[in-house]
């Protein structure tokens, strides 16, 4: 560990790393960094199992209960660094630069009768992260992205998410390779779309069950329409006929979750 290292000046290659790590998906992609920060997001990074490459950290803007997660490289800095490398301000004082780990649907441990969220195509890093905060509340199984528009890495998801990025197993796919395994393990397809379909809280959520969201400019593609055992809706009763990609997952989500205690044995 090389604990006795300081950081000062702006123009330090690690400073210049850290930036770039922040502003580009290609950079994360060739470095396989990523960079998380904040005291919470960073330890419900390690208790996931990634490892942290570089600790960054800014002694005067520590809390006096802070401590320092384990790091292979722990690196003091500057204030005038750190707000150099900082996405946002209040991050306890400390930054991370953690090593790429990605999952792949074969890597998924599924659970009896699993709940799953499928997202196509989900392009706004804010909406994915809230998206994967109510997957958390809601105790899924996985999160699958189909088709990303967006890595699963952006500072603004990690941000947006509050670390629920590495509480939740989340997966990046094809969409036929999603329905492949979705069929293959008898999971049910549920797709959020306003056509033909019927009312959420009437569809049974109990067995095994991925809930399908598209964007809300153009919604799900054909591909999922017709893979689907169901189509269902939210209620739209005043003059606009689409929620946010988030809200929308709350209410389908948490919809699920009373199904399931409500019918679940009495302790």
């Amino acid at each position: 560990m090389n604990d006795n290292l300081r950081i000062t000046s702006l123009q330090n290659n690690s400073v210049k790393r850290v930036v770039a790590l922040q502003q580009k998906s290609s950079e994360r992609r060739k470095q396989c960094l990523f960079v998380v920060e904040g005291q919470r997001e960073i330890f419900h990074c390690l208790e996931a199992g990634y490892v942290v490459d570089t600790l960054f950290y800014c002694p005067e803007l520590l809390s006096s209960d802070a401590t320092l997660p384990a790091a292979e490289n722990t690196i003091e800095v500057s204030r005038a660094v750190y707000e150099k490398i900082a996405y946002r301000g209040s991050t306890e004082g400390m930054i991370a630069e953690v090593r790429v780990r990605s999952l792949s649907l074969d890597d998924l441990n599924l659970g009896e009768s699993p709940l799953i969220v499928v997202l196509e195509s989900v392009e706004k890093p804010g909406n994915l992260g809230a998206v994967l905060r109510s997957a958390d509340a809601a105790k899924v199984d996985a999160v699958i992205v189909c088709d990303p528009l967006t890595d699963l890495y952006n500072p603004n998801l990690i941000r947006s998410s509050i670390g629920a990025i590495f509480t939740v197993p989340c997966v990046a796919c094809s969409s036929e390779e999603c329905i492949r395994f979705l069929k293959s393990k008898g999971i049910r397809i549920l797709t959020a779309q306003l056509q033909d379909s019927e009312l959420y809280y009437e569809t049974d959520m109990t067995c095994g069950t991925a809930i399908v969201m598209g964007t809300e400019s153009t919604g799900l593609t054909n591909v999922w329409r017709e893979a689907a055992d169901a189509h269902i809706r939210i209620p739209m009763l005043g003059q606009l006929d689409s929620l946010n990609v988030s809200v929308s997952a709350a209410i389908l989500l948490f919809e699920a979750v009373r199904q399931r205690l409500s019918t679940a044995p009495r302790q």
